[in-house]
């Protein structure tokens, strides 16, 4: 592939084409880099086809938190009668929970972020066209009919849900639609092993739905430290998930007595009824019908856009960021790499991208959260060096009164030669924001005994991670 020119950024705009910067795509990423290259003095203009804020805004992250959100409240109400709340003091009935009334304002909350992103980007005076983009060449787009010419193309399409290949698989419905359901399921079967599986899972069993996880491997969060997926699966189980691992389903079909029920037929010849499947077998890159082949833009064989360290494709006017190239399908990481681009192309071209440290969180019920280094990737880094892991498994204070056997696992990762603080993970109640602050210390290259220098926040969960001192067995 060919690389990025090392020559410095171009200055002015260039009156030859009609925009300086074409962004085809206004997801996080697209916008950041549309509003970043327009502050820059760069002429503008972003494509959509959709709604404004692409997956994390309108079917990802922040509807799915509010989900989890809602999801969170049966527990606590359950567990509020052990700090002394009855919470059925004026009714026999448990509270009521109204599905309905959730969606309605969950697409209020995301009609206002729209909102946002659109003033964002007029405030930037970047132009906003809606409709479908694609390439003719090098340097042309056409959107809705239009021809367009644009000095440098930025890909931002992200990603999409990958559907399962067995008999009866359009019966399923991918997350896309798990967000605008018009009611609630009683039964639901999720498909995955990933973190949007294991996300809905949670949701729909916190909300009183009786679900299943079919999983064909043996460990939940498989990218991520092996404790990590087996912490949780516990947890999930002790909520009453049913887990199947090493299973598959191998036939999905309308019951023939019940059309609004479905028949799943697993591989070891079990029948499951359910009302609902939720098929969360990963995503792909947003690729397809975009003109990149005619355009003469390299793809891997998965389809996603392959850029060089720079996020320039083989094409030198052509460039992609976010989930679109497949490196990491995280929103800040789409958008730190909208601003290099921008920067590059428009400004001093100093900015770079550092994939090292990178924190996550799964949003599952309990959180899962992590940043750096699993005991396996370090193992392998440090070989004969060694590492050691310290972790340790407890009830948080607040189950010692609501009667939950929930139990909080926290585990660091160091290197044995020089006690550098490789990897930090965590399952366990508000695990991502305790690993954000983690993942600071990480990025600064703290050390253990930095860690066990640093005095404690108490009681809370998080002093855990520095007051940890014997290493594990």
């Amino acid at each position: 592939m060919k690389s990025a020119s090392n020559a410095a950024p171009e200055a002015s705009s260039d009156a030859a084409f009609d925009y300086d910067l074409f962004v085809i795509g206004a997801g996080s990423g697209g916008v950041r880099a549309s509003r970043f290259a327009a502050a820059l003095g760069a002429r503008v203009a972003v494509a959509e086809e959709g709604r404004l804020g692409g997956t994390c805004v309108n079917v990802g992250c922040i509807p799915k938190k509010l989900l989890s959100y809602a999801a969170h409240y049966a527990e606590d109400f359950e567990h509020a009668s052990g700090f002394g709340w009855d919470v059925q003091a004026e009714s026999a009935a448990p509270p009521g929970f109204d599905w309905p009334r959730l969606i309605a304002n969950k697409d209020r909350e995301i009609e206002r972020l729209n909102g946002v992103y659109q003033r964002i980007l007029n405030g930037a005076g970047v132009e906003i066209l809606q409709g479908r983009a694609t390439l003719s060449g090098p340097h042309g787009v056409q959107v809705a009919g239009r021809r367009i010419t644009a000095r440098h193309i930025l890909l931002a399409t992200g990603g999409w849900p990958t559907r399962p290949n067995f008999p009866g698989a359009d019966l399923a419905i991918t997350s896309n639609e798990a967000f605008a359901l018009a009611q609630l399921p009683r039964r639901a079967v999720v498909i995955g092993g990933g973190y949007i599986a294991v996300e809905f899972a949670s949701i729909f069993n916190g909300l009183g739905v009786d679900t299943t996880l079919i999983y064909r491997g043996q460990q939940l969060l498989r990218e991520f430290d092996a404790d990590l997926g087996r912490v949780l699966a516990e947890e999930m189980q002790k909520k009453g998930i049913d887990i199947r691992f090493g299973r598959t389903i191998e036939n999905l079909q309308k019951n023939p007595v019940a059309d609004s029920l479905l028949l799943a037929q697993l591989d070891d010849g079990s029948t499951l009824q359910t009302d609902l499947v939720l098929a969360a077998t990963g995503r792909h890159a947003n690729t397809a019908q975009l003109g990149l082949t005619e355009a003469g833009v390299a793809l891997s064989a998965d389809g996603a856009v392959l850029v060089d360290a720079q996020f320039q494709t083989n094409v030198p006017s052509i460039h992609a960021i976010g989930d679109v190239i497949q490196r990491y399908q995280l929103t800040p990481v789409a958008l730190a790499e909208g601003m290099v681009v921008a920067e590059r192309l428009f400004g001093k071209g100093q900015r770079s991208m550092d994939y090292q440290h990178i924190p996550t969180a799964v949003f599952s019920h309990p959180n899962v959260a992590t940043v750096g280094l699993s005991e396996s990737q370090a193992m392998a880094l440090q070989g004969d060096a060694g590492v050691d892991i310290y972790q340790s498994s407890f009830r948080a204070l607040r189950h010692t009164l609501s009667g939950s056997e929930e139990k909080t696992f926290m585990k660091l990762v160091v290197a044995r030669d020089s006690q550098r603080v490789l990897g930090v993970h965590m399952v366990g109640e508000e695990a991502g924001e305790i690993i954000q602050g983690f993942a600071v210390a990480l990025k600064c290259g703290a050390t253990k005994p930095q860690f066990d220098a640093t005095i404690g926040i108490h009681p809370t969960a998080a002093e855990e991670f520095v007051t940890m001192r014997e290493l594990r067995c």
